[in-house]
Formats: structure tokens, C-alpha cells, sequence
């Protein structure tokens, strides 16, 4: 029954945890058990028991559960299997989900040495829109877990492309996580290859991409900053924050983000 499946799914990270802390009893007890099922459960053939053991994974991946030989020789395996070109739509789209969402989780080398080939290859998936834009919407967090060569090298000609992408949907999730990919990369490249690519997406035709591009103009700006005096920072969780100089706390924080928020209002209201 699936809801059965669904259920032990459910209970695996608690489990989990359990045998964490008892690692002197059951020593082998989650590698030898529990994470072949999570595993397999990948490929289940009910949906939402698919959905259960991706939510189990992604949650044993940041509580630092899973062993990095358990990473690289049976989940990042499955998931590239899933992801590959002659794969089912529906795996594929759930593959390249996880994929996105597990990235953060994972050392830099993993992620660019397995993972990051087959993101550039899905950026340009020509059969189901939907697998480029989950990559367009989750292209500042990839360009985060592998840092500022890598971008430049491998993901910056791919974000040329979704950012001009027929489906004005992807040019929208470009210009939203704009500021993310901006921050990856050096000030040179800012400069000279993403402000004119920027400028195409706020004169985009379509009206919703120019919105999503006024809105990132502020947060695009600030990444041309220098972070030591401007006390501009990107939080884990993507979002752009300030860290002003002891000295002047109050008066500058507010300043800056009032300049900010000004001017992307402005832009806005164009």
C-alpha cells in the first residue's frame, strides 16, 4: 500500500536521528538499513511516495545524517539517472527539484564535480519547460554552492540563455534571482556582461519581467558595493542584508536601505 510506504517514509528521519544518537549501539544501523530504502524509494511508482522519500532525504542531508560515500555512490546516481535525457517528465522534473534543493547541502567539490554537468544540461532541456525553469529559479543558490570560477566558467553562458529563454516565465525567474548570481561573480564580469544582460531583462516585452527586473534593480546595484565599507551581505538564505560599521549602526543601515528601496520604488513606478 502506499500509504504504508508513505508512512515508514515519514518516520525515517526521527528514526534516524534516534540512531545518531545512540551510534555506539547501532553503529551501522542507518547505512545498512534505512538509507538503502530512502534510496529506493526515489523511484517509487506512486507519486506521493516519491514525494515522502525526497522531503525524508532533504531532511537527513541538513541535519547531516547521510555520509558523504552514501552522497556520492547512491543518491547523487539515482538522481542523475533521473534526470537523464531519455527520462521519464515527471521523474525528471522531481530529479532536477532535489537537485536544486540539496545543492546548499553538499560540499562544493560534490556539487560541481556530479551535479553541477547535468544542471547545465537541463538549463537547456528543449522538451519540457518546466525543468528550465525550476534551473532559473533555482540558478543563485547553484551559483552559491559552487562559487565564483565555476559561475563564471560553466553558469554564466547558461543564464545568457534562460535570461532569453522564449518563455517570458523563465526571463521572470532570472531577473528575480538576479542579484544572487551577481554577487557570485567577480566585479569584471558584473560589470562588463551582466549589467547589459540586465538591461535586456528590465526592457523586456513582457511586462511581468520588466516588474520582476525594477523590483531586483536596487539589490542588483548593491552588489557593485564593497562589502567591507557598505557592510552589504547575502544571508544563507539568498536574501540581501546590511552589516553597517559599528560606529554608525542606525544612521547608515537606514540610509542604505532607504537608497535601496528608493530606488527600485522609483524604478518601479516608471
Amino acid at each position: 500500500e502506499p500509504t504504508v510506504r508513505t508512512e515508514l517514509m515519514e518516520q525515517i528521519p526521527p528514526i534516524a536521528i534516534f540512531l545518531q544518537e545512540s551510534r555506539p549501539n547501532f553503529p551501522t544501523a542507518f547505512f545498512e538499513y534505512l538509507m538503502p530504502i530512502v534510496v529506493r524509494y526515489l523511484t517509487d511508482v506512486n507519486n506521493q511516495v516519491r514525494k515522502a522519500g525526497q522531503e525524508a532525504l532533504l531532511i537527513l542531508l541538513e541535519q547531516d545524517l547521510v555520509a558523504q560515500s552514501d552522497i556520492e555512490n547512491k543518491v547523487c546516481p539515482i538522481l542523475l539517472d533521473l534526470s537523464a535525457p531519455d527520462s521519464d517528465d515527471e521523474y525528471k522534473v522531481e530529479a532536477v527539484n532535489i537537485i536544486c534543493k540539496m545543492a546548499s547541502m553538499l560540499s562544493r567539490t560534490t556539487v560541481e564535480h556530479m551535479l553541477l554537468p547535468r544542471f547545465c544540461e537541463l538549463c537547456s532541456d528543449g522538451k519540457l519547460f518546466q525543468v528550465r525553469k525550476i534551473c532559473a529559479a533555482n540558478f543563485g543558490d547553484i551559483c552559491n554552492a559552487v562559487g565564483q570560477e565555476a559561475t563564471e566558467r560553466l553558469l554564466i553562458p547558461k543564464f545568457f540563455e534562460l535570461c532569453s529563454d522564449s518563455v517570458w516565465g523563465m526571463r521572470k525567474a532570472c531577473a528575480e534571482c538576479f542579484m544572487a548570481v551577481s554577487y557570485t561573480t567577480s566585479s569584471e564580469v558584473r560589470r562588463s556582461k551582466l549589467s547589459p544582460l540586465f538591461i535586456s531583462l528590465i526592457s523586456d516585452t513582457c511586462r511581468w519581467v520588466r516588474q520582476a527586473a525594477f523590483q531586483s534593480l536596487g539589490p542588483f546595484i548593491s552588489t557593485f558595493a564593497n562589502p567591507s565599507s557598505a557592510g552589504l551581505y547575502i544571508r544563507e538564505d539568498g536574501t540581501l542584508s546590511i552589516r553597517p560599521p559599528a560606529q554608525d549602526v542606525n544612521s547608515n543601515s537606514c540610509q542604505l536601505s532607504n537608497n535601496i528601496t528608493l530606488m527600485s520604488s522609483s524604478a518601479l513606478s516608471r
